[in-house]
């Protein structure tokens, strides 16, 4: 059981110790159809830890039809008589259990299914969900929509915190990470990229199959699906493939090219300060969907929305915060949203140290500029969800990581930071884990200052 385990375990053992079936004396209860996170309502689900996906999905831009086929493999972390999985609007035509046909029906943005005998606690279990339909946006609040979302030349699946759902039936939330292999079967002359390592393609028939396949525990709003036309670039960098993609509406000597042809250098830098790059593979796709207003840090491979680049220069700052996040967010992932300034106030961080790096701002005059705009009253932890996204979430969360390094001194904090991520690599983790390693590594109390930086209803004094 890796790090990120912890949460399930815990859950696991309250079940038991208040009686929850393990399935052995034949009692068997329904999992739960929500995790309880109050800042994604009916997202995820309880009573098993999804451990992989395989999926194989055919898209037509013509008709904006997608039909596919998830493989599920799950471990019951209680004795289960049903479970539930997140569907988003696709309708669902089969579903078995360990091979054998199960009963399955809607609840809204739920697909509950009921298998032909109960999942005793500790089963490895497979699930086979056929499905299709015309897929459907989610709205996501300030970054807009969510989902899959259809474009003239093919379709983006891409969104925070709730996106994946809208593409294949899921555990919608941080807290279950899992392993994916990705088949994408499009029209011929599409390019159908995804996350993780490249397997290879094949065509047939007027149609290609593009498959990826991704190794590391992955959280389910990091996974993505690009079709349409790009410009697509393969290589190799520090050993490993790298892949990254423009589309094709957009210039092939412009400035969006130029931003992720420097990613293999972005992420070199980054791994001196972080540790090692986390992944298998390297990447970066830009989109020209006006719509996609925002960046994403899609695991392995973040994507671009066009505005990043309409200033007609290269814009790096944008690329060290999505690769960045591989680190901070991506291999360390939340267990809860609540403590998203854990993902988005280490990475506004390293945007700082990377323009530094590249020949710009010094990073204590990017620190004193935060520090002079930021509005005190909002707090960086527990921001409320309407602020899931908010300046406290990343600017003072930065601040909050810079001020930590004043205090502890160079050699400490980088200590702090490269142990952490090496620690809890492929976990899960909250705010509480974070001040509790860093407490540890400088030897000495740290919460005070860090509750002053991020949570205090004042500017704190400079350290």
């Amino acid at each position: 059981m890796t790090p990120g385990r912890r949460w399930w375990a815990a859950a696991l053992a309250v079940a038991l110790l208040a009686g929850g079936c393990t399935g052995h004396d034949g009692r068997f209860r329904p999992g739960s159809a929500d995790l309880g996170d109050p800042y994604v309502p009916g997202a995820g689900n309880g009573g098993y830890d999804v451990d992989h996906y395989a999926l194989a999905v055919r898209y037509d831009p013509a008709d904006d039809r997608l039909t596919g086929r998830a493989t599920i493999t799950a471990t019951a972390t209680a004795g289960l008589s049903r479970f539930h999985l997140d569907l988003a609007g696709l309708t669902v035509d089969r579903v078995r259990v360990d091979g054998a046909e199960a009963e399955h029906h809607r609840d809204g943005a739920e697909l509950v299914v009921t298998p032909p005998r109960g999942l005793p606690a500790g089963k490895r279990f497979g699930v086979e969900v056929t499905y299709g339909g015309v897929p459907a946006p989610l709205p996501s609040g300030e970054l807009g929509e969510g989902g899959f979302r259809a474009t003239p030349d093919g379709a983006i699946a891409l969104g925070q915190p709730e996106s994946a759902s809208t593409w294949f039936p899921v555990n919608d939330h941080p807290a279950d990470k899992a392993t994916y292999d990705i088949e994408v079967t499009v029209p011929d002359g599409l390019a159908a990229l995804s996350n993780g390592v490249p397997q290879g393609r094949e065509s047939r028939a007027g149609w290609t199959t593009w498959r990826w396949a991704e190794h590391a525990p992955m959280a389910s709003y990091l996974t993505t699906l690009v079709i349409g036309n790009y410009r697509v670039t393969t290589g190799t960098h520090a050993g490993k493939p790298i892949v990254t993609a423009v589309a094709a509406g957009l210039p092939a000597d412009g400035p969006a090219a130029a931003s992720v042809a420097r990613t293999g250098a972005v992420a070199d830098y980054l791994a001196s300060v972080f540790g090692p790059y986390p992944f298998d593979a390297y990447g970066g796709l830009v989109v020209a969907d006006p719509g996609i207003r925002y960046a994403l840090e899609t695991q392995t491979r973040p994507v671009y929305g066009p505005g990043f680049f309409g200033r007609g220069r290269p814009d790096t700052e944008v690329v060290a915060h999505e690769l960045a996040h591989q680190w901070f967010g991506d291999s360390v992932s939340l267990a809860r949203w609540r403590d998203i300034w854990l993902n988005e106030g280490f990475a506004t961080y390293a945007e700082w140290l990377w323009t530094a790096h590249d020949g710009g701002r010094a990073v204590a005059d990017s620190f004193t500029a935060a520090y002079r705009g930021v509005d005190w009253t909002k707090p960086s932890v527990d921001p409320g969800r309407a602020a899931l996204f908010g300046d406290a979430v990343y600017r003072r969360g930065a601040l909050a990581v810079h001020a930590l390094r004043r205090t502890v001194g160079d050699a400490t904090f980088f200590r702090i930071l490269r142990g952490w991520l090496a620690e809890h690599r492929d976990g899960t983790v909250t705010t509480a884990d974070f001040i509790g390693y860093a407490e540890r590594v400088a030897g000495r109390p740290l919460r005070p200052l860090l509750d002053a930086w991020l949570v205090g209803a004042t500017a704190p004094a400079l350290p």
